[in-house]
């Protein structure tokens, strides 16, 4: 049994369905122990391979927690500046394998500090709080006979290295990140076990050989999605819009078989290109793909009844606007797309294996008068005998998590992307 630190992306809910959702599926034994807006510490029973962040879109580090403080005595120390308190905790940080990982360097020792703050009155104090935490691990060091230099910022309120400072400066390798999360009660210091690398996703984004930036998915969000279907290894993922095959070529990474449908003949042709040069790129062998030219009315006879593991789709969502749609004009976006919708809606009922889950996108949108108009895609679910997946259950939380019951009774997740003017609204149903 050990406690992770998982650094959440920008959408820290979808972050941590997507997270909860991949380890249901594999069934790993966990706890979540505290959420914030920008961190989450869980529990884990079992050891699991850190590069599991490669199969997750939405978490940008992976820290392995090496001491747990009292909130206030941090901030008595690093932001107070009280002496007395600062020595305590920089005892309890010399007892702690921190200190002992670094210095395990060869030559001069190189670590960065990072710090993650749950509340905002003292948000602007990460930087300050960054240089204090690092000096106290440098004057450890140097106690111990090492030599060393740490990475941190001139500016006060920037206490946080990116991924790509990360990943560049070989933090990882050493175990020389260290990561301070300070949630309103407790705080945690660990080392950094694994972070996101932008650069395979901007691989498969801006250098597949077939693009369609306009109505575009970025892999980021495809990888999300097939995790909230509970697809693992092995099983079948169905895309029945699947455009150039973002979403496929994510379920293919971790070595799924996938099928993709889309009326459009370019996108057929487009997402074969692209699963190939993905087959090639990432040395997959006995990759197990289908491309079809389908009307989505049409889709069990073209798919069959019940082959189908999970699906995740993203429809079309409307119009590329031009500016803040009124409410009126919104609700005819709804109205014209809701039939293409629940013609999907039975035909993927049809073609998914008994338990098998549906990821679905529907519209999202925000109108002038900050009216949001969205899709009543869960009644015609329900009536044809899907069930709804709520992102969060209860048994998965620790019992002293305050906003627990908040997420509990989330039904969807929302994505918006403030370069589009239709966001995503993003349900989970199951067979």
């Amino acid at each position: 049994m050990f406690t992770l630190l998982f650094i959440s992306g920008k959408n820290w809910q979808l972050s941590l369905a997507e997270l909860t959702a991949y380890m249901q599926a594999r069934q790993i034994n966990f706890e979540i122990q505290q959420v914030t807006r920008e961190f989450f510490v869980i529990q884990i029973q079992q050891t699991i391979d850190l590069n599991v962040i490669d199969e997750l879109g939405g978490i940008i580090k992976i820290g392995k927690v090496a001491l747990a403080l009292s909130s206030q005595q941090v901030k008595d120390a690093y932001v107070k500046h009280d002496k007395q308190v600062e020595k305590q905790v920089t005892e309890a940080l010399e007892k702690s394998e921190i200190v002992t990982q670094i210095a395990k360097q060869t030559g001069k020792a190189f670590f960065g500090v990072s710090v993650y703050i749950e509340e905002d009155q003292i948000k602007p104090r990460a930087g300050e709080m960054q240089r204090l935490l690092g000096s106290a691990i440098k004057s450890e060091l140097s106690k111990q006979g090492k030599k060393a230099r740490f990475m941190g910022f001139a500016d006060k309120s920037q206490g946080q290295l990116s991924h790509v400072e990360v990943l560049k400066k070989g933090l990882v390798e050493n175990k020389s990140e260290i990561l301070l999360c300070i949630d309103r009660e407790t705080s945690w210091l660990a080392t950094t076990m694994a972070v996101h690398n932008p650069f395979e996703f901007q691989k498969r984004d801006i250098y597949k050989p077939r693009q369609r930036k306009i109505f575009g998915m970025p892999p980021r969000l495809a990888k999300i999605m097939v995790n909230l279907s509970s697809c693992t290894e092995n099983k079948t993922l169905l895309d029945a819009f699947c455009g150039v095959g973002t979403v496929l070529q994510e379920a293919l990474l971790i070595k799924a078989n996938v099928v993709g449908t889309d009326i459009n003949s370019w996108c057929i042709k487009a997402a074969e290109d692209n699963l190939k040069w993905l087959a090639h790129e990432y040395e997959l062998q006995q990759v197990d793909y289908r491309i079809i030219q389908s009307d989505v009315s049409v889709l069990s006879k073209k798919i069959g009844i019940e082959n189908i593991d999970c699906i995740a789709s993203e429809p079309d969502l409307g119009p590329a606007l031009r500016q803040i749609p009124t409410t009126p004009y919104a609700k005819k976006i709804i109205d014209k797309l809701t039939p293409l919708f629940f013609e999907f809606i039975e035909e993927a009922y049809k073609v998914l294996k008994p338990d098998g889950k549906l990821v679905v996108v529907t519209p999202y949108i925000v109108t002038r008068t900050k009216q949001i108009v969205t899709m009543p895609i869960g009644e015609k679910a329900e009536a044809i005998n899907f069930t709804r997946v709520k992102p969060f259950s209860s048994e998965i939380f620790s019992k002293n998590i305050i906003n627990a019951e908040a997420l509990t009774n989330l039904e969807t997740l929302v994505e918006v992307d403030y370069r589009h003017l239709i966001g995503r609204e993003i349900h989970v149903f199951r067979k």
